[in-house]
């Protein structure tokens, strides 16, 4: 994934399709890591999700902040910034996803 490093808030939109039984402590951990080092890290709970629903949710969060030099070490070194993202139900992890980033300070 390629983003541009500006500061504005970013946006984490989910959409999620739960089956015919409802879905109790539902839970979204998101870490974000460059070289290693953790940025940020986020938790989301959804107390419930009803049977047979769609669902979108959106999370408008604050960015860590960074020097200049920091941000030039990121865009410097594309995806060597990378997250983790951990999804749990009722305290059980049923999915984990991870991503690479590349940042530019060019605008498309």
């Amino acid at each position: 994934m390629n983003y541009v490093l500006i500061n504005k808030l970013p946006v984490t939109r989910m959409e999620f399709v739960v089956g015919d039984k409802p879905v109790k402590n539902f839970k979204m951990i998101e870490r974000h890591y460059f070289r290693n080092r953790l940025l940020k890290d986020f938790e989301f709970d959804f107390p419930f999700c009803m049977p047979s629903s769609t669902n979108t949710c959106e999370h408008i969060y604050d960015l860590p902040v960074l020097s200049m030099e920091e941000k030039v070490e990121l865009v410097s070194h594309p995806f060597e910034t990378k997250s983790d993202s951990f999804y749990f139900v009722e305290g059980k992890l049923i999915m984990h996803n991870k991503a690479d980033y590349a940042y530019t300070t060019e605008l498309f």
